[in-house]
């Protein structure tokens, strides 16, 4: 007997051909992809099965590999609107992160991870650089292991900056960071069938000292893990950087040995011609997050350049305190649009191309790609079922990635699964009472911006103009 059918589908493979398979099943046992074939051949093959999810006019994706989020941003949504980055910071950002609870990453978490579910996101990084007291992170990865997700904590810290802005309250020294780091990576590090991984997140270049990323690279490679980190995300980045430590921030990393495989840059928005032949040279990986950058207005990367050089270019929703969601769907139709209307060329980004984004690349980015990212025999089986009936937006569907980029939203996403196994069903995620989520949600939230000073965000009064 084998675990689970998935019958009649159609399968976007994102396998090395980029083969779109019309009319097959797929076996899955032991959480992993068994077999691919026709269906008539497979129903006479799997006579046998735990498990048969019917799909006869549907879709199989591989599960959305989210490369950037702030899970604990979730509580803030909508807090932030209209304001630059360094304004967004100040004014609502690093208050609120200095009143952070363990409970309020749990929540933060849990609604931020079961939005991403509902729009196909099998794969979640989350970026949790505010500390300002113990054990903060250990919210997400109960939160990510409840609802079984493949999670990736990356454990975020700061220990300089303050004549940029930083809160020395979410400041910790370096021999604070490192034994955290070790706690975690002790406890959790590839645990639950390898799902929860944790990497190494200064919060950026700028505010962290040397010492601090020294301690990075080092324990990065002790542990066998990735690095992430904020890279010119706007030209105050790299200024910073330039103050801090007599480099822009890329030649900062250079110095410090940390470019290299297992580095994932974010935003990369600024990079000079010179720092896209060093990341390609070092093999380091790019988190794009189009929504964050066009909310806080820090401009427009160019992907297409750094796709043409060869780099490996991941998406990410950000936390929804610069984007106000965590929806990858959503994301995928902005990835597209904004680099046509950047370019004012409509071949510059292809639906095809954003999928690789969203999928195989984004498993690249991650160092995954060897298990996740692409429906292949012997991969595990992360992916989701995507009905183009359960929402008018994606009817008619004529192509299936077309139709999934431009033309769809989460209630198109019936059904998802990790590791094999089903975490998402007919739309509802598995043992979870969502509407009592969403009320616990509203009240942390509330509790939040009570206790931040943030609660006059809420009722500022709304402009046309802002001059």
């Amino acid at each position: 007997m084998i675990d689970v059918l998935i019958r009649d589908a159609i399968i976007v493979t994102m396998n090395g051909k980029r083969e779109t398979l019309y009319d097959y099943s797929m076996a899955i046992d032991q959480g992993r992809i068994l077999e691919i074939g026709p269906v008539t051949e497979m129903d006479r093959k799997y006579l046998c099965v735990a498990k048969v999810i019917e799909a006869k006019g549907k879709i199989v994706f591989p599960g959305l590999v989210n490369t950037h989020n702030h899970l604990f941003q979730t509580l803030l949504k909508g807090l932030g609107d209209d304001k630059v980055l360094a304004d967004w910071l100040a004014d609502m950002t690093f208050p609120s992160s200095i009143h952070l609870t363990q409970e309020d990453c749990y929540t933060g978490a849990m609604i931020g991870t079961v939005e991403g579910l509902h729009s196909g996101v099998t794969t979640q990084l989350d970026y949790m650089y505010p500390h300002p007291r113990e054990n903060l992170s250990d919210g997400v990865i109960k939160a990510f292991k409840e609802l079984g997700v493949r999670g990736i904590l990356a454990r975020g810290y700061m220990d300089d900056g303050f004549q940029f802005g930083v809160q020395p309250k979410m400041a910790q020294t370096v021999d604070v960071i490192e034994r955290d780091v070790r706690r975690l990576a002790a406890a959790h590090h590839n645990t639950d069938n390898e799902r929860i991984k944790i990497w190494l997140a200064p919060a950026a270049v700028w505010s962290n000292s040397e010492a601090s990323l020294t301690m990075t690279r080092e324990l990065a490679k002790e542990i066998g893990t990735g690095i992430s980190i904020h890279i010119s995300e706007t030209p105050f980045d790299r200024a910073a950087s330039e103050e801090r430590h007599g480099l822009p921030d890329i030649d900062v990393m250079e110095k410090f040995g940390i470019m290299g495989p297992n580095f994932l840059m974010v935003h990369c928005v600024c990079l000079t011609d010179r720092d896209i032949r060093m990341s390609k040279i070092f093999d380091a990986k790019i988190s794009h997050n189009p929504v964050s950058n066009m909310y806080l207005s820090s401009g427009v990367p160019p992907i297409p350049k750094y796709n043409i050089a060869g780099l490996t270019v991941g998406l990410g929703t950000d936390g929804a305190g610069s984007n106000n969601s965590n929806d990858m769907i959503e994301l995928l139709k902005m990835t597209a649009l904004l680099q046509k209307v950047t370019h004012r060329d409509p071949t510059i980004m292809t639906a095809g191309k954003v999928l690789e984004m969203a999928t195989i690349e984004g498993a690249r980015a991650v160092g995954l790609d060897h298990e996740i990212g692409s429906l292949e025999v012997g991969k595990k089986a992360d992916l989701f079922l995507f009905d183009p009936a359960l929402d008018m937006k994606a009817i008619p569907m004529h192509n299936p990635v077309s139709t999934l980029i431009y033309s769809s939203s989460n209630r198109n996403v019936e059904t998802v699964l990790v590791d094999g196994k089903v975490v998402l069903e007919n739309g509802s995620v598995v043992g979870l009472d969502e509407r009592t989520l969403a009320a616990n949600g509203q009240k942390t939230a509330d509790d939040l911006a009570h206790r931040a000073g943030t609660e006059h965000l809420k009722k500022r009064p709304w402009k046309s103009l802002s001059y």
